[in-house]
């Protein structure tokens, strides 16, 4: 459904002539600097954006161009904004006000301060085919520096250097902005504020731990990044038909206890067990409605989302989304009469994890 909190740009919808102009206005609005490129006499790109709350999350394609935050453009109007951004495709070479340059790949996340000078070079991919195939793709957060709970002088050493997506809770942050841009179309307004305090949240435990100042974040905000961890863990491991509250707490290193009560208070009244019968059941609705695994048997989709009873399976799946496992699957490969009803289970859920593991 369309959502308030969404825009979409596309450079082909504009006229030739404006194209990196009307870009370029869109970049200033959270990320204010001098914006130049050679392509911008035809320039492509797109860019989506998405509003939860205070935080601004974006997801751009774009030709090569430069981006030069100056001191005297810092002097003039500093929105002490922090600036997050997770290169995907193409480069970056960055050179801060202490002179020290880096360069970013594919999988690299840094951070900049809107109160600090940059200048940042994007480039494209080597494995582009013609100039007009060069796109730097990268999903972005902004968000007011003054939400994070780490003291700024504490994250002096972090600003501008590039980390690895891909290890602990810098992967868990990636994943979840990325699941976050995949699923904008389908959130309302109502869950921009909630999702936006918990990538705030995500950022400052990750930072916390890069300069040892986990003490500096609330315990509100650690417990809402560990229920993130957990969700995180059960997308991970829903094939294990023994994935139970037991495992989860052990590798979490929390009590039974605990686990119930932090996701209780964080997801809605949602249990644990019902949160990883929910997924499990929205991915099998997933991979049945896949046309790469048409071949393979309706069990064997099941077992593969963590449901090897087959009669069990198919009396759950039927309550969540009113048909059958194969009725589904019929409907959603020859497109006839849509995908069917959503019944009170997995399929109408309660908004909360939805865009976890």
């Amino acid at each position: 459904m369309a959502t308030s909190t969404q825009s979409v740009f596309r450079s082909e919808g504009v006229p030739v002539t404006e194209r990196f102009d009307c870009w370029r206005e869109l970049v200033s609005r959270t990320r204010d600097s001098e914006v130049t490129s050679v392509h911008c006499d035809d320039f492509r790109a797109e860019m989506r954006r998405l509003e939860l709350g205070p935080v601004t999350l974006l997801r751009s394609s774009f030709q090569p161009t430069r981006f030069h935050r100056t001191a005297r453009r810092v002097r003039r109007s500093d929105p002490e904004v922090f600036h997050l951004t997770l290169l995907l495709d193409g480069g970056f070479t960055l050179t801060r006000d202490t002179g020290r340059t880096e360069t970013f790949g594919p999988g690299n996340l840094h951070m900049l301060d809107s109160s600090h000078p940059f200048d940042l070079r994007a480039f494209g991919s080597r494995a582009a085919r013609s100039p007009g195939d060069l796109r730097i793709e990268a999903v972005g957060v902004d968000f007011p520096s003054a939400l994070l709970p780490v003291p700024p002088h504490r994250l002096e050493d972090l600003l501008g250097r590039g980390f690895s997506s891909r290890e602990g809770t810098c992967a868990l942050l990636s994943d979840f902005l990325l699941n976050l841009d995949r699923q904008a179309a389908l959130l309302g307004p109502a869950d921009a504020p909630r999702l936006g305090g918990v990538v705030v949240d995500l950022v400052a435990a990750w930072l916390a731990r890069e300069v040892d100042a986990e003490a500096a974040v609330p315990d509100d905000s650690r417990q809402r990044a560990l229920v993130e961890h957990v969700r995180a863990f059960i997308g991970r491991n829903l094939h294990d038909p023994e994935l139970t509250p037991a495992v989860i707490a052990a590798a979490h290193h929390i009590s039974v206890s605990y686990l119930h009560r932090l996701f209780g208070r964080e997801s809605g009244g949602e249990t644990v067990a019902a949160f990883i019968r929910r997924r499990r059941l929205e991915r099998a609705r997933h991979e049945l409605a896949d046309p790469a695994l048409r071949s393979l048997p309706v069990h064997a989709v099941a077992t593969r989302c963590g449901l090897p009873r087959a009669a069990e399976f198919s009396r759950a799946f039927k309550a969540a989304y009113g048909l059958s496992p194969r009725e589904h699957r019929h409907r959603a490969l020859t497109g006839s009469g849509g995908e069917g009803g959503t019944g009170s289970g997995a399929g109408s859920g309660n908004g909360n994890g939805a865009v976890g593991g």
